[in-house]
């Protein structure tokens, strides 16, 4: 416990700001700027690059202390923010003139990674949320909010599999759980979690703040009444918000039930692998959202994200955007629409800031430029042929009053802050006209004092001036400062001058000066009433923002239809899902010569499609590009296709790619089994699953035998429509045993010793593997290449002769005639020359993959291991 009275009186009141917000960094206002002390100094200056000092002693030491302008601090504060951080801001409330002692400060807000809403802080294009969890045994409560914008919603998640996924999906800011939460590993990677006190998610008092933040009386009407454990989350964010802020929260006013089961489900890994909107290198490039945004608008961008991370299932919505897509592109109408847009602006973010009552002088004039674009936006939107777009223009509507408001209240291009005025249009209020009057005929009026007394006193070195701590003055050179009248009254010398001030000087110098101050008060509170004004219509107002970036994405769509040449999907109740000449939106777009387009066909009769091909021959291409195509279908945009026809789809699975959780001390291949087994557990006979080299992170034959398990599972119990790639040619066996499963391959053709991708999806399996050709492609040196074409010269003689060899998997095994082909044969000589099931198959026949948790997955592959040494 810090001693206070050891230290000044200034330093006391510093500590005791600091002992209240011991987890944030202190910015405490002098002056013209904010300091930091102690360790908050010394983790700036390190972060910031800024000068750490020191400033009086504590114990005998220098107490460290680094600053940065007032002027300037929201770039500083912005970068400490994005480093996970956050600012309490401790500014003047006294009076310097009236204080004794320090000025009294206080923390008007504090900055979080979450809870941010000033425009420079923010990312416009992405939303910004806050969220909180809520666990009970393995079921979540989770609470999201969008503080610059007011979005609100709730659900509730039965697996760590669900929460782990829609952590991905909106990849918060800032994460609440309680100090007791259990699973705190899932949060690693996230740099804003914050731990809070248990007491903070009691359903009583969540129940009560949520219930007064809404004004009603119960959640029923939000349809979230039996929501227990989200309405804990709910609370504590909400709690957690208005203490960050230290305002209400007006914008604050609805709350969203979401569904998982209302969506197309992916998991964390599939988001991954599919780059929807991060890389995975982390970055935003070469995504399908980089693809698709083309939006006018901030919030129509961020509202595209939402949609192509959460593609709905109702088909009624679903189809309803896909006509409002075509109604705009019929006669190009998304190219004026698209145009007003831009005018728009983004509205959402400025309302809550309006409502924050932190919305700065040029928000308003942007609302200005929005409000005039309306008009003109809805006569464009007139001969549109959509019910849903007509259903849109009636929820944007106009605001003539508010946009003559702001046309007569703010100047065409007002400067940032209202803080030194200069930001309400002259005749919009007569009595700041009369103030401003008296403040700027002051130099006139200096002017003419001056000449007057010059010609009065006849001393032509006398000059009027002003600065800002003597006022006004009459300045005489120290030579002729003895011919000074006797009614002027010295008031500051200085070495080559005498200053004076008369008694009309100082009575105007009275009425100018305060004309100024009272003229910037009078700026402020118009400024007040203005925003007020704007606040009174806040519900209709959001709720027209949010019209306007659903519009703003149909308008994109539209204009990416035409622009990629994608077509409108048709959805059908029957299973299957059908693409003629489909290509992959992302990977198009970044090649220079055309892409190849490929069809893809499953029905009932084609439910497992084997896919085989070399490597680099676009077999991971054409397997995302067909869980892109269902996503975008799913989100009501075209797509990238001549033709496509989808059937009811639930869920989308990817595992594909490979690396090590080194964090979570999961190896590549654990990483790969747990994925896998999710999938198993999880996927549905309406579930599209990619399944990419399964098996391929231990030895060949474990690999070969968990991957002909695998995909016999997903075939014949579980009957999804899956994609499964394998260079295991063993695998196309699956054709002839399996009643759904095909064979697909890539084509690749070999010149002058070297490989040709064709890129081209045919049926059946390939021929070969190419491997040596893809190998050399990438650089391998001549010597291996040799060397090893010498190896499968001596592996292919040795199988052909029956002599047992290494594994060797490039070509296809042949089953021997009239023998039915109980499981995977490695090779083509006497590997599996007796037909009885060795001891793996038998273990294989007798698992029961559903009911494995991953450590049990994981024992079972050891025990294999060991039979398959005893039985060698």
């Amino acid at each position: 416990m810090t001693d206070l009275s050891k230290h000044t009186p200034m330093m006391q009141q510093y500590l005791k700001i600091k002992g209240e917000h011991p987890n944030e960094l202190v910015f405490y206002r002098m002056g013209d700027f904010y300091e930091l002390f102690y360790d908050d100094a010394k983790k700036a200056a390190e972060l910031l690059d800024i000068t750490l000092t020191a400033r009086g002693q504590s114990g005998g030491n220098p107490i460290p202390m680094a600053g940065v302008p007032f002027h300037a601090a929201e770039g500083y504060i912005a970068r400490m923010v994005r480093a996970g951080l956050s600012i309490a801001i401790a500014e003047q409330i006294g009076d310097p003139a009236t204080s004794k002692g320090p000025v009294e400060r206080q923390v008007v807000r504090v900055v979080t990674p979450g809870t941010l809403s000033d425009e420079a802080f923010l990312e416009d294009r992405r939303d910004n949320l806050l969220a909180a969890i809520f666990s009970h045994k393995e079921q979540f409560g989770f609470a999201s909010l969008d503080i610059s914008s007011g979005r609100f919603a709730v659900s509730e998640l039965d697996s760590l599999e669900a929460l782990q996924g829609e952590l991905q999906r909106l990849r918060p800011a800032e994460i609440l759980i309680s100090e007791d939460f259990p699973y705190g590993e899932l949060l690693d990677g996230f740099t804003g979690v914050r731990c809070q006190g248990p007491w903070l998610f009691e359903s009583d008092t969540a129940l009560r703040v949520i219930t007064q933040q809404l004004q009603v009386r119960d959640l029923t009407g939000f349809g979230c009444e039996d929501l227990s454990l989200a309405i804990c989350a709910a609370g504590c964010l909400l709690q957690y918000a208005k203490e960050t802020q230290r305002t209400a929260l007006p914008h604050i006013r609805k709350l969203t039930r979401e569904r998982r089961e209302d969506a197309v489900i992916l998991d964390a890994a599939s988001r991954r692998n599919l780059e929807i909107d991060t890389n995975l290198m982390g970055g935003h490039q070469h995504t399908l959202a980089w693809v698709m945004d083309r939006t006018a608008t901030a919030m129509g961008a961020r509202e595209l994200r939402r949609w192509l991370n959460r593609p709905l299932r109702d088909l009624d919505r679903v189809r309803q955007r896909q006509q409002a897509v075509s109604a705009l592109l019929d006669g190009f109408h998304y190219e004026p629409v698209h145009d007003l847009l831009k005018r728009v602006g983004d509205i959402e973010r400025i309302l809550a800031r309006v409502a924050l009552r932190s919305a700065r002088p040029r928000d308003l004039a942007r609302l200005r430029d929005a409000f005039q674009s309306l008009p003109d936006l809805q006569e464009t939107l007139k001969p549109v042929n959509s019910q849903h777009v007509v259903k849109l223009a009636t929820t944007i509507g106009e605001y003539p009053e508010l946009a003559d408001l702001l046309q007569r209240a703010i100047i065409e291009n007002p400067p940032v802050v209202i803080r030194d005025g200069g930001v309400i249009s002259d005749g919009f209020d007569e009595e700041l006209d009369e103030l401003r009057n008296i403040s700027e005929n002051a130099g006139q009026y200096l002017l003419d004092v001056e000449t007057r007394e010059r010609e009065r006193t006849g001393i032509s070195t006398l000059k009027v001036g002003y600065n800002r701590v003597h006022g006004y003055y009459i300045e005489i050179s120290r030579a002729q400062s003895g011919q000074a009248p006797a009614d002027y009254i010295r008031r500051q010398t200085l070495k080559n001058a005498e200053r004076f001030i008369t008694p009309e000087l100082k009575e105007f110098e009275d009425k100018a000066l305060s004309a100024k101050s009272r003229a910037l008060a009078r700026e402020k509170g118009l400024y007040d009433e203005v925003l007020e004004t704007v606040a009174e219509q806040l519900a209709p107002l959001q709720d027209a923002a949010q019209a306007l970036a659903e519009l703003d994405v149909l308008s994109n769509f539209a204009e990416r239809a035409t622009s990629l040449r994608f077509a409108a999907p048709e959805f059908s109740e029957e299973p299957g899902f059908k693409v003629e000449e489909g290509r992959h939106p992302v990977v198009e777009q970044l090649l220079d010569e055309p892409f190849v387009p490929n069809n893809l066909l499953m029905d009932t009769q084609r439910r497992m499609l084997v896919i085989t091909g070399p490597n680099m021959g676009g077999k991971s291409t054409y397997m995302r590009q067909a869980a892109l195509i269902a996503l975008l279908a799913y989100t009501g945009s075209f797509v990238p296709a001549d033709k496509a026809v989808l059937g009811p789809i639930d869920r989308i699975f990817t595992r594909m790619g490979s690396s090590d959780d080194i964090a979570g001390g999961r190896s590549t291949f654990m990483v790969e089994m747990t994925e896998t087994a999710n999938i198993l557990h999880n996927a549905t006979e309406n579930s599209l699953v990619l399944m990419d080299e399964v098996g391929r992170g231990t030895s060949t034959f474990d690999g070969l035998s968990l991957a002909w398990a695998t995909a016999e599972h997903l075939a014949r119990q579980i009957r999804s429509y899956t994609l499964f790639a394998t260079h295991y040619f063993e695998l196309t066996q699956l054709a002839d045993d399996l009643e759904h499963a095909v064979n697909v391959h890539l084509t690749a053709t070999e010149h002058d010793d070297s490989i040709v991708f064709l890129h081209n999806v045919h049926d059946g399996p390939a021929s070969q593997s190419y491997g040596l050709q893809v190998a050399k492609l990438a650089g391998v040196p001549q010597g291996v290449i040799n060397n090893a074409k010498a190896q499968l010269s001596q592996l292919e003689g040795s199988a052909s002769t029956g002599v047992q060899a290494a594994p060797q998997i490039a070509e296809p095994a042949q089953p021997r005639a009239g023998a039915a082909v109980k499981a995977p044969e490695i090779m083509q000589g006497d590997m599996f020359a007796s037909l009885e099931p060795s001891a793996v198959e038998q273990a294989l026949d007798k698992l029961d993959l559903d009911g494995l948790s991953p450590r049990e997955a994981l024992n079972q592959l050891y025990e294999w291991k060991a039979l398959l040494k005893r039985s060698h």
